[in-house]
């Protein structure tokens, strides 16, 4: 087998639908798998996924048992000779993992590749690239440094690499991570003594110290709703507090003021993500109108009648409408995955953005990456 993909499920059903449509879109011309492994979700998620996606291969954790070690149980059942590992709420287009695939075998000597990823409005995401948060990098990003002298301060972003140029990167986020499946298990996958957020920071800092370089490719560009299943709450800032503490503990030796001070700094950054994740008002600006596109003309909205609902398969008719509160519901059974990525990479923040479930009862999307998203019902 060619290419095994694991997802680690837990409470986003609405987006792992989502995910798993752009999956099964992406490897119809690969001998690959698609391995769910579900922390015993409680919003329907199992039963969702036998009855809509009864080809994935689906393992059901009794309790949650955090991201590196579901990932973990799922990689252990991986028989492909690449593996991805994708978050529940990301979309995929349709010739993703096969660009993965032909780029990683012809360039041998990288270790881990990660994509161009965006969110739920389009805007790329700045942790696509990432150096090593030493202390005095982790400092440069708490303070804002690098945002006043990015080419001085930019490493925590690894700013010196432009968005959509392709080259070695340090730090890969969680959401997408492809490499071989023997490189996977020859860091001993993901830490398990962290229960998340470290993780991928953990595992990307290891691979580098094997000698092989990891790599950012925006050629593959993805879509990252990001934070689906984790609330920005008073346990979020705990956690993300120890997960911090503990790579430090782990890969630097530091003074007791300088850890001190990391104690400090991420709790304040944990508390800002936590703000804004409290306050979701950017994500529910009400739209002036709907615009579906899709084939299926009789498909209508079923919130508000009185804004009105369009349907159009052209999406070159919605330009006249950008920044005018207009939100796009896409049908990807009328529109490619690749299609709908490009689009709202190119036309960020412009409108906002719904996807139609497998069944068409629903839309979902995200207006912000630091909120819940919205499920729309269809009728």
């Amino acid at each position: 087998m060619k290419l095994s993909i694991v997802i680690l499920n837990y409470n986003v059903k609405y987006f792992i639908d989502l995910c798993l449509q752009s999956v099964l879109a992406a490897t119809k011309k690969i001998d690959a798998e698609i391995i769910v492994v579900d922390n015993a979700s409680v919003d329907g998620s199992v039963p969702w996924i036998k009855s809509q996606f009864p080809q994935v291969k689906l393992i059901q954790n009794n309790q949650n048992v955090g991201f590196p070690k579901g990932n973990n149980i799922g990689v252990e059942q991986a028989k492909g000779e690449y593996l991805c590992v994708l978050n529940p709420d990301t979309v995929v287009a349709e010739d993703t993992f096969v660009k993965a695939l032909d780029f990683m075998e012809q360039n041998g000597q990288l270790a881990i590749m990660g994509p161009k990823l965006i969110d739920g409005s389009g805007r790329f995401l700045k942790e696509s690239k990432r150096g090593v948060p030493t202390p005095w990098v982790a400092f440069t990003k708490v303070m804002g440094l690098y945002k006043v002298f990015p080419k001085l301060f930019g490493e925590y972003y690894n700013l010196k690499l432009p968005t959509n140029q392709a080259g070695k990167t340090d730090i890969l986020v969680g959401a997408y991570m492809f490499m071989k499946t023997a490189h996977y298990r020859l860091l001993n996958g993901f830490d398990e003594d962290c229960f998340m957020y470290s993780d991928d920071i953990d595992l990307s800092y290891r691979s580098l110290q094997l000698g092989k370089p990891n790599f950012y490719n925006p050629d593959l560009n993805i879509i990252h709703f990001k934070g689906e299943s984790t609330p920005k709450d008073f346990a979020y800032q705990m956690m993300f507090r120890e997960a911090m503490n503990y790579f430090y503990n782990k890969h630097f030796h530091v003074s007791n003021l300088v850890k001190i001070w990391i104690k400090l700094a991420t709790n304040v950054f944990s508390f800002l993500k936590r703000f804004k994740g409290s306050n979701p008002v950017s994500n529910k600006i009400q739209p002036s109108r709907y615009w579906l596109i899709s084939h299926e003309l009789d498909l209508e909205i079923g919130v508000n009648k009185n804004i009105p609902f369009v349907h159009t398969t052209e999406l070159d008719k919605l330009l006249k409408y950008k920044n005018t509160r207009t939100e796009i519901i896409f049908d990807p059974e009328s529109t490619s995955f690749k299609e709908i990525i490009a689009f709202m990479d190119l036309h960020k923040n412009s409108f906002s953005y719904k996807f139609l479930s497998s069944d068409k009862s629903h839309a979902v999307g995200s207006n912000s990456s630091n909120t819940k998203g919205e499920v729309l019902v269809m009728s």
